[in-house]
């Protein structure tokens, strides 16, 4: 049985819950009104391999690593490591989320063709909305053809303030 290790943050935007193994690992992200829908995740991800919460403050570092992105050490965040489940195709999304730069955002159809899958922007879609590690992997930096801020778990004003603190301001909303 796996021990993960579970702590909460407030932020300018809501509470976060993080959730990192016990090798400092960020395992899951979510915003606190969200707890039953990371639960369900982490229950489906780690179903063969049962586990157990452990409230631990500050879990290898990573609650204060979280707390720099908000303060505005938005580059804090680059360096959190990470370890997910999900299928080989949902991780190949995910590691690409991570190479978009803080303050840049691109389409579902340009992150299909940067992961040599250029049709497959609806699939892309529904791996970015699986993502456990918001935040950390950056979903929120990705946007619907038309420049809409379409398809954030989090909610539209979440995806909308984060990109703003990152220092992008879709000009739909100016």
């Amino acid at each position: 049985m796996q021990t993960f290790l579970i702590d909460h943050m407030a932020t300018p935007v809501g509470e976060l819950v993080l959730i990192a193994d016990e090798q400092g690992r960020l395992r899951a992200v979510d915003w606190t009104e969200h707890k039953a829908r990371l639960m369900k995740l982490l229950n489906t991800h780690y179903r063969a391999d049962r586990f157990q919460l452990q409230t631990q403050r500050n879990p290898g570092g990573l609650t204060d690593i979280m707390q720099r992105y908000f303060d505005g050490e938005l580059d804090a965040i680059n360096q959190v490591p990470v370890m997910t489940a999900g299928t080989e195709f949902q991780r190949t999304v995910w590691h690409q989320l991570r190479q978009i730069p803080c303050g840049e955002i691109i389409t579902y159809g340009e992150l299909a063709k940067r992961i040599g899958r250029p049709t497959a922007s609806r699939a892309v879609g529904m791996a970015n909305g699986s993502n456990p590690i918001s935040i950390v992997v950056p979903c929120h930096r990705v946007i619907g053809s038309q420049g809409a801020l379409t398809g954030y778990a989090g909610g539209v004003q979440r995806k909308q303030w984060l990109l703003q603190h990152e220092g992008y301001l879709p000009t739909t909303l100016l």
